[in-house]
């Protein structure tokens, strides 16, 4: 009995040194849905505690310039100007402020009177750091910034321009930011995973970017899916180059290589549901499972230190995105259950399986059960565990491949997904 415990424990041992160490112990993990929080249904109040509720530990948040300054400002860094309306974006943001969940706030949408009567989309001629500036003044708690949203794509930018982007946007708004305070991180980038006909390739806007002598603190990248059978660790198209949650490593290097030792954030993620997208959408048992796989994979990538689920819930238009943890009429979907209480596997040797997971809601060390399902009941495996300081925890069991297992933690009083082994 003594010579199986010990060979177990050994196995275990050699299967935790085969695994890369824990990288990324700081990794901030949140979420991102703008319309939702501005708009959504019931009290302001009453979203942002169910977030809470979720362990969400940093909102990222698009203040729009058009919206706020449709009439240009006589005194334009000056957060009290009459002619800046901050208004539901204030809301917000004081709301999550109070509540003390961290932000990161994207600056994006030029005002016509900014970038030659043209839409918002269009880059501004000039005034982006001078609302910068404003803005960390009216939010001076906001700490993390990014400056436009995937300029790579002509969706989102007139020119597809690095060049343009560099020295229109990026540079004023690192330049007021750290003017503001010296405590602000300033993201560029922001691009879109792959090219399009009108845009440009995600590697070929860094190294215009580098040209262009960007300013950063970090690099912020999107890195859906481009091919509903692509997984987080597994691409579909390894020479194609995309950056994709498949390809963090890659990107991870090309970040390296082009601004030197700077974070990467990933600010916007997620997998379209099917129901209802029948074209590009999985299953809501694969959404889920890519969650916890996603988390596992930040985890394990040195450099990469943020990690965004966008959305909340799902756009009512089935041309929109359906990447949600609700539907468009509000029901939760497993993905709810599973971005507060992550599980994937990480590896597996004959017997023995490497477990990993977060428990998100609360703080400190969290209590988790791991449970199997044994004839058709939910059955423990070992005792109460614990997560460490930061609601991770690494567990190795002896369980076969087709076991179905899932967390459960007190807070927040539910259980993951179920999670089939391999």
């Amino acid at each position: 009995m003594l010579r199986g415990a010990v060979a177990a424990f050994v196995t275990a041992l050699a299967l935790l040194g085969a695994l890369p160490a824990q990288a990324s112990p700081g990794a901030q993990y949140g979420i991102q849905d703008d319309a939702w929080l501005m708009y959504g249904p019931g009290a302001l109040s009453d979203r942002l505690a169910l977030l809470d509720g979720l362990g969400v530990r940093v909102v990222r948040f698009t203040v729009r310039w058009d919206q706020v300054a449709p009439k240009r400002p006589a005194n334009p860094r000056s957060s009290a100007d009459p002619a800046y309306r901050w208004g539901t974006f204030g809301d917000v943001l004081d709301g999550l402020h109070a509540l003390g969940i961290p932000v990161l706030v994207t600056l994006y949408g030029s005002p016509g009177w900014a970038n030659g009567h043209q839409a918002p989309n269009r880059l501004p001629l000039s005034g982006f750091g001078d609302f910068a500036y404003a803005a960390a003044h009216r939010f001076p708690w906001v700490r993390m910034w990014s400056a436009w949203n995937e300029p790579n794509s002509r969706t989102f930018a007139v020119p597809v321009s690095p060049a343009a982007y560099v020295r229109r946007v990026l540079n004023p708004a690192y330049a007021s930011l750290h003017s503001a305070s010296r405590a602000n991180r300033v993201a560029g980038g922001e691009t879109s995973p792959r090219i399009t006909p009108s845009g440009m390739s995600p590697l070929s806007f860094m190294r215009g970017m580098r040209a262009a002598h960007a300013r950063l603190d970090a690099y912020a990248q999107h890195p859906y899916s481009v091919d509903r059978r692509e997984t987080p660790f597994q691409t579909t198209c390894s020479g194609c180059g995309y950056f994709t949650m498949a390809r963090i490593a890659t990107i991870r290097a090309d970040v390296t290589q082009y601004f030197g030792a700077k974070p990467l954030w990933l600010t916007e993620y997620g997998y379209q549901t099917n129901p209802p997208d029948r074209l590009l959408g999985v299953s809501y048992a694969l959404q889920a499972k890519y969650i916890g796989e996603a988390a596992l994979h930040v985890w394990e990538q040195p450099g990469v230190t943020m990690l965004i689920q966008f959305l909340v819930r799902d756009e009512p238009s089935i041309g929109g995105w359906q990447s949600g943890l609700f539907t468009a009429r509000g029901a939760r979907k497993p993905a709810f259950y599973a971005f507060a209480l992550p599980l994937a596997e990480r590896a597996r040797h004959s017997s023995q399986v490497v477990l990993w997971g977060q428990v998100r809601p609360g703080s400190g060390r969290r209590a988790y059960a791991l449970q199997r399902a044994v004839a058709g009941r939910w059955s423990a495996v070992g005792g109460t565990g614990r997560t460490d300081a930061s609601g991770t925890f690494t567990r190795t069991v002896a369980l076969p491949p087709g076991s179905r297992v899932r967390i459960w933690a007190p807070t927040p009083g539910w259980a993951s997904p179920p999670l089939t082994l391999s």
